[in-house]
C-alpha cells in the first residue's frame, strides 16, 4: 500500500512538472530571426504638396453709385450676365435734413438772382445811354450771369437728392448694372434692405459678386522649408477634393514676398493658372492639392526608408549592415533626395550590402491570436 502511495505522488508530480514544460515551450517566444535586403535603382520624384482651394482669378463686387433702398432684384446666385446686364434698382430715400439745406439754397438763390437781375436791367438802360462805362456794365453783367449759374446748381443738387441724379441720368444711377461678364457667385442683399453708394470712407454695400469661372487660379501655402526650393513658372498638378478622378495642369504665377504665421509655422502664400477644359464645371471655393515636382533623378541607387533610423544624439541616419549571420554592424550612410517611400544613396552602403530589415513585424502565435479574439469577442 505504502509503495502504491508513493508511485501516484511521484505520478502526479511528474505530470504536473510535464505539464508546465509543455506549456512553457508551446508560449515562449523564439528567437527573433532578421532577413535582409539591398538598395535598389528607382526614379526618384521628390515632390512638394500645397494645400489650397480653387478661385476666380477676379471677383468683382457691384456696389451702387447712390445710396436708397433696393427696390427690386434681378437675379440670382448662378446666373451667367454680360456686361452691362441690369442687376437691381435702387429707390431713393431723401435725407429730411440735406432736403431742406438743398430746398434752402434754391430759395436763397432765387432771392440773389432776382436782385441781380433788377440791377442787371437797370445797367442796361444806363450802358445803352451812355452814362455808365462799359468796364462797370460788364462787371454787373458777370455777377448777374453767375447768380443764375448758381441757382441752376442749387436746383440740381436739389434734384439729385430727390432722385438720385440729374435730368435724364436718373434711371442710369438708380439701376445698378454689372461691370462685367461672368457668373453671379454671390447676392448678399435682398429686396428692401439700405445700400449705401462707395465713399472715400465706406466701400459701399454689395448688391452682387461676379466673376468669370472660366478664368480659374489657385491659392495655396506652402512651408518656409520648402519655398526656398519653388520658381515662377514651374508645373503644378491640380487634384480637386470634389472631382477625384480628374487632375489640372496649372503655372506656378506667384510666391508671396513675406510669410504669415499660420498655427505656430511661417507659411507663403502661392498661386498658380490653372488650365480648364469643358468636361466639369469648376465651382469656385473647391478644396485643391497642388503638387509640385521640384527634382528628378531616374535610375539611381536607393534605400526604402523603413530600413533607415537615427541615432538619437546626432539625428544622423544609419542601416544595419549583415557581417555574417545574424550578426550586423552599424553603417552612417549620406542620402539625398526623397519621395516619402525611397530615399536616393549617396554614400556609406554599396549594392552588395545586405540591410537588415529591422521592424519587420513578426506573425502572431496562436496562443496570442486566440487572446486577442477573446478580448475583441468581450
Amino acid at each position: 500500500m505504502k509503495y502504491l502511495k508513493y508511485f501516484g505522488i511521484a505520478a502526479i508530480i511528474l505530470g504536473f512538472l510535464f505539464s508546465m514544460a509543455y506549456y512553457i515551450q508551446t508560449n515562449s517566444k523564439s528567437a527573433i530571426t532578421y532577413e535582409t535586403t539591398t538598395i535598389t535603382k528607382q526614379t526618384i520624384e521628390e515632390k512638394i504638396v500645397a494645400t489650397g482651394s480653387v478661385v476666380p482669378e477676379d471677383e468683382v463686387n457691384i456696389v451702387p453709385q447712390i445710396s436708397g433702398i433696393i427696390d427690386e432684384i434681378f437675379i440670382e446666385e448662378g446666373d451667367v450676365v454680360i456686361a452691362g446686364d441690369l442687376l437691381a434698382k435702387i429707390k431713393v430715400v431723401p435725407n429730411e435734413q440735406a432736403l431742406n439745406s438743398a430746398e434752402g439754397r434754391v430759395k436763397t438763390s432765387r432771392i440773389i438772382l432776382n436782385n441781380s437781375s433788377k440791377e442787371f436791367d437797370r445797367n442796361k438802360k444806363l450802358f445803352d445811354k451812355g452814362v455808365i462805362s462799359e468796364q462797370d456794365f460788364n462787371s454787373v453783367e458777370l455777377r448777374y450771369n453767375q447768380d443764375q449759374q448758381n441757382l441752376e446748381n442749387a436746383l440740381s443738387d436739389l434734384q439729385i437728392i430727390r432722385l438720385g441724379s440729374v435730368g435724364g441720368s436718373a434711371l442710369t444711377n438708380t439701376n445698378v448694372r454689372t461691370t462685367v461678364s461672368g457668373t453671379v457667385l454671390q447676392v448678399p442683399v435682398e429686396k428692401g434692405d439700405q445700400a449705401i453708394e462707395a465713399n472715400t470712407f465706406n466701400p459701399g454695400t454689395t448688391i452682387a459678386t461676379v466673376a468669370d469661372l472660366n478664368k480659374m487660379i489657385f491659392e495655396g501655402r506652402v512651408d518656409e522649408g520648402e519655398v526656398g526650393k519653388l520658381k515662377i513658372g514651374m508645373d503644378l498638378i491640380i487634384s480637386l477634393g470634389a472631382i477625384e478622378e480628374k487632375e489640372y495642369k496649372a503655372i506656378l504665377t506667384l510666391i508671396a514676398p513675406k510669410g504669415i504665421e499660420v498655427a505656430g509655422a511661417i507659411q507663403f502664400k502661392i498661386e498658380g493658372e490653372v488650365f480648364l477644359d469643358d468636361e466639369y464645371l469648376i465651382r469656385a471655393g473647391y478644396s485643391a492639392n497642388a503638387t509640385i515636382i521640384t527634382d528628378v533623378k531616374k535610375d539611381i541607387w536607393s534605400v526604402n526608408e523603413s530600413l533607415l533610423q537615427f541615432d538619437n544624439t546626432t539625428k544622423k541616419a544609419f542601416v544595419e549592415v549583415q557581417i555574417s549571420g545574424q550578426k550586423f554592424e552599424r553603417r552612417d550612410v549620406e542620402l539625398g533626395i526623397s519621395d516619402g517611400v525611397y530615399t536616393e544613396v549617396i554614400g556609406g552602403i554599396t549594392e552588395n550590402d545586405n540591410i537588415k530589415i529591422w521592424n519587420k513585424t513578426e506573425p502572431l502565435k496562436r496562443g496570442d491570436v486566440e487572446e486577442q479574439e477573446y478580448k475583441y469577442d468581450n
